[in-house]
């Protein structure tokens, strides 16, 4: 556990967004510990940021949100836990799904 933050530390196995987010869910961690950063054109940076709070479920394609927002997975520039980075894009198996 981080003793700054009170937050348990993560070992996230996946590579992938949609299974880092289903790595958090089923393996007990806090889904609300998460912070997504999504490309969202027109946004400051075109990076809009929503907690793991407001995800409602986790599809195949997309994950939704609270207002009923279909974000698709491959718009996830970044995936934090207790603030802690999980996921960044162009790290891991995704590298090479982007390059080919």
């Amino acid at each position: 556990m981080d003793k700054a933050i009170g937050v348990p530390a993560i070992n996230i196995r996946s590579k992938r967004p949609r299974d880092v987010l289903n790595e958090i869910k089923w393996r007990g961690y806090q889904m609300h510990e998460c912070t997504v950063y999504y490309l969202h054109r027109g946004a400051p940076d075109d990076t809009r940021i929503v907690r793991g709070s407001e995800i409602t479920s986790l599809g195949n394609s997309f994950f939704t949100l609270e207002n009923s927002s279909s974000i698709p997975y491959h718009r996830i520039r970044r995936i934090e836990y207790g603030g802690e980075v999980v996921y960044q894009k162009g790290k891991g198996q995704d590298e090479s799904a982007q390059q080919g």
